[in-house]
């Protein structure tokens, strides 16, 4: 396997007029991983993969994917990715393995059309104008188009998306397997679970620019520990401040949304107690309190300040 990355981004920098999009980005994603590419609604992520995609050149700095240039080595790249877009691409009045049979007739050696069709879930829904198809089977749909080619690196951008729970595990499986069998996967989702469990590496950008990057344990691991608080209706104004104050130097309270909070620091019995003994003197009533070191959420909150929203 060569040793160069599947793809480098050095440098690049992406302008909507006078908005910087992509800030001077460094990224790179190893051969044969699943490499997970995160960030806030806005962050730019969506621009830098489409530049990998060749959809944009690069306004300065620059990319390649299997060492080409996306815009001007883009006849040549083509054939060797694919991707994997939110809509799909498919025509409205098209049948689902319709659409998939002519993507395949584009590749000089595609899968097996029926195999993968099952694989994906589309054996019901095959005959299906892809108008009246799910959100979900147009999910499976998408990503059977992205890899009926044999590419040897796949974007997917929310390939989950829209899925029942059996839908996304297949998905996952599928994905899993692309990257055991050499292919390799470059992922963008907003279901942080499903970022923490399928990659083997993640990126984190916001404002344009790389905040993090590490495997998922590198990410989580060495920080002190968290307590989840929810309670059943929204905590009253100062919520956030007055609990801080209650707990004192060395904790840090993190608002997540209106009925939850986040309590990093040395979570021992005191603090839990504190913690308790505070809801009482608001008057809200605790739905859980959970305590445990950090996950993947944990830590994009931590960094961007922001929930992962779709």
């Amino acid at each position: 396997m060569p040793s160069s990355p599947a793809v480098e981004v050095a440098g690049l920098v992406m302008r909507y007029g006078d908005k910087v999009a992509v800030d001077g980005l460094d990224l790179r994603v190893e051969r044969g991983t699943i490499t997970a590419v995160l960030g806030p609604n806005g962050a730019g992520k969506t621009t830098t993969l489409e530049t990998c995609e060749g959809y944009r050149k690069p306004q300065a700095g620059t990319v390649r994917v299997l060492g080409l240039d996306p815009v001007a080595d883009h006849r040549a790249l083509l054939p060797r990715i694919g991707v994997m877009l939110q809509g799909s691409g498919a025509w409205s009045g098209v049948r689902a393995m319709e659409m998939l049979r002519h993507i395949a007739t584009l590749h000089a050696n595609p899968l097996d059309v029926d195999m993968l069709a099952e694989r994906v879930g589309l054996g019901d829904c095959g005959r299906t104008p892809y108008r009246r198809l799910s959100g979900g089977q147009q999910q499976r749909l998408g990503l059977a188009m992205a890899v009926v080619g044999r590419p040897e690196v796949v974007f997917v951008d929310e390939p989950t998306a829209g899925m029942d729970p059996l839908a996304r595990r297949t998905t996952w499986e599928l994905l899993t397997e692309l990257r055991d069998d050499g292919v390799t996967v470059v992922l963008t989702t907003h279901y942080m679970d499903e970022a923490e469990r399928l990659a083997d590496q993640i990126h984190i950008i916001d404002h344009g620019r790389m905040i993090a990057s590490g495997s998922p344990l590198e990410l989580t691991r060495g920080g002190t520990a968290t307590i989840r608080l929810v309670v059943t209706k929204p905590f009253p104004d100062g919520a956030p401040a007055s609990l801080q104050a209650a707990l004192g130097d060395g904790v840090e309270v993190t608002p997540i949304n209106e009925v939850s909070l986040l309590v990093t620091g040395p979570a021992d019995h005191t603090t839990l107690a504190t913690v308790g003994r505070w809801c009482e003197e608001q008057g809200v009533l605790p739905e859980s309190l959970n305590l445990g070191q950090r996950n993947l959420e944990d830590v994009f909150l931590e960094l961007t300040g922001r929930e992962l929203k779709p």
